[in-house]
């Protein structure tokens, strides 16, 4: 959530925020009912004054013996009172209207950013080499079928189309995977989380999930609880309506759940196997900073993901991204993608994200400056730590050999009993 100050004050930038981010521009609407809000406000603190004198008057009347003009007096009072309700009445109705239109105003997006679509996205970095198999690569799910460790059928009939189901040393490596990223998250200062996987309403419109996602989102009516579409949503929300210490940033957690999201099959050729599904594992690392430090704090956070895969071995590239492919809370997003020699091409398999002060303000998560001065919105900061199923992909594609086996990484055997390969049987 923006500032509302700074929306009157830059109402300009923030209508082109709204359509570089292919977002409605709303801020016209906005500001019109602000303006009412404010008039309303006048008009009822205005009356309560008012109230006030007569109040005063009528006991003065009452003192000196003048009934009629007490009577006369209360009856104006009441008049008063009764215009106050309404007038209150209209405020709690335009104050709805007026935060419903504050929750769909996006982030400014950073003057770093290009301007423009998916196109426009620029490539800033490349690590590692491509791998070159000297032989007709098979795809993940190819390889899953072979080697028994991916059962996409299965999972069908259990849950529905899109819901995976990982078998024998398939379920044992997404197992080591948690294990060893959460392990070299805890070494750089990560706090490591097992959050509730329901969230609340209050939760998922905190971390900006609600109400532009909504649909996308698994809901339980009945308590209006929301199923996680990222471990964002609590980890984000641990520290809600809290005021911190300027002494406490920064705070690095990393959480590790299942998410659900109702979106999988809605993107064409993204959808076959594992790379997009409606239930899917993922490591989050989060940041609460200091507003001052957010900045560098977004360039160690993408290089913590991106240390998951150099441990990994796993060829990756950096993307910066263009503001209409940029999510509504975000301010900055770099994008790292994987190669996945079986599907040729790459996967994204983390979103390193700056919100500055953005969910901070929906969520009021404030910090109390060390000298003493007024209190401040912390900057959140998140990354996938990353996703599980792309990464799979991009192992067993990557390291399979002629023979259809997967090669293990070597940093990932120790968590799998020592384990070197994955062969069928």
């Amino acid at each position: 959530m923006l500032d509302i100050k700074f929306i009157r004050e830059n109402a300009e930038a923030v209508s082109k925020a709204c359509i570089d981010k292919n977002e409605p521009d709303i801020i016209g609407g906005l500001l019109s009912i602000d303006g009412k809000r404010r008039e309303i406000q006048q008009a009822a603190d205005e009356l309560r004054h008012k109230q006030k004198d007569i109040s005063a008057k009528v006991g003065e009347a009452f003192k000196s013996g003048d009934k009629e003009i007490a009577q006369s007096l209360k009856v104006e009072a009441k008049e008063l009172s009764d215009r106050v309700k309404e007038l209150e009445e209209e405020q709690r109705n335009i104050e709805a209207d007026f935060e419903a239109f504050m929750l769909r105003v996006p982030n400014i997006p950073s003057e770093t950013a290009p301007v423009g679509g998916e196109d426009a996205n620029v490539i800033i970095s490349h690590w590692g080499e491509v791998p070159r198999l000297n032989f007709e690569p098979r795809d993940h799910i190819d390889l899953g079928d072979i080697l028994g460790i991916l059962d996409m059928e299965r999972g069908a009939k259990v849950a529905g189309r899109a819901f995976p189901l990982l078998k024998g040393d398939g379920a044992r490596m997404s197992r080591a995977l948690v294990a060893l990223m959460m392990d070299l998250h805890r070494a750089a200062g990560f706090k490591e989380i097992a959050p509730p996987f329901l969230a609340n309403r209050d939760s998922m419109v905190g971390s900006a999930q609600l109400p532009k996602l909504e649909e996308d989102m698994y809901h339980i009516p009945t308590e209006d609880f929301f199923l996680i579409p990222t471990s964002e949503v609590p980890v984000t929300n641990l520290h809600s309506g809290e005021v911190l210490s300027e002494s406490d940033l920064p705070i690095y957690y990393a959480g590790f759940s299942a998410n659900f999201r109702r979106e999988a099959g809605s993107y064409g050729a993204d959808t076959r196997g594992l790379l997009r599904v409606h239930q899917f594992d993922k490591v989050e690392i989060v940041k609460f900073v200091h507003p001052d430090t957010s900045a560098e704090e977004h360039e160690s956070l993408r290089e913590q993901a991106e240390l998951v895969l150099k441990t990994l071995s796993v060829p990756y590239r950096v993307k910066l991204l263009a503001t209409g492919d940029m999510s509504f809370a975000s301010h900055k997003i770099y994008d790292l993608e994987i190669w996945a020699a079986g599907e040729q091409r790459w996967l994204e398999v983390s979103s390193c994200t700056n919100f500055l002060d953005f969910q901070a303000r929906r969520a009021n998560i404030r910090f109390r400056p060390d000298d003493g001065g007024a209190l401040r919105f912390v900057h959140t900061l998140n990354a996938s730590g990353v996703a599980l199923p792309r990464l799979l992909v991009a192992l067993w594609e990557n390291n399979q050999t002629d023979r259809g086996t997967i090669i293990i990484p070597e940093p990932l055997r120790p968590y799998m009993g020592g384990q070197k390969e994955i062969e069928a049987g």
